[in-house]
């Protein structure tokens, strides 16, 4: 990946790009579920626990959608702990490919990379 420009780096980035943001949208969720949970602990009357518990079921419900989706792509693997692991490696190994790409390279000249109509 010694140019990020060619076309031929992008290949595979959409789905990267798809399970980085289903997997943010996840701990979202989660953390979404866990502040529910406490703010229901902390909530003076009925009628507020009420509401917070309703807010709590969906965003329970939430969580279960998300995570199947993520388990039907096979961007997550809760009952594998080794695939998962060679997952989060891959993903971190790409994410420091990425980051070391030349932000300015010296050569921005793309002339021929892309089909150009006719001047």
């Amino acid at each position: 990946m010694n140019d990020y420009l060619d076309p031929i780096n992008s290949v595979g980035m959409p789905e990267l790009a798809d399970s980085a943001i289903a997997l943010q949208f996840l701990l979202s969720v989660k953390n979404g579920v866990r502040n529910c949970a406490v703010a229901i602990t902390e909530s003076a009357t009925p009628e507020v626990r009420s509401v917070l518990i309703k807010h709590l079921e969906q965003g329970i419900d939430l969580h279960g959608e998300v995570t199947e989706l993520m388990l039907h792509k096979g961007w997550l693997h809760p009952y594998d702990v080794d695939k998962q692991v060679q997952m989060d490696i891959k993903s971190a190994e790409t994410a420091v490919d990425i980051a070391r790409l030349p932000l300015f390279p010296n050569n921005t000249n793309r002339k021929g990379l892309f089909p150009t109509p006719p001047k």
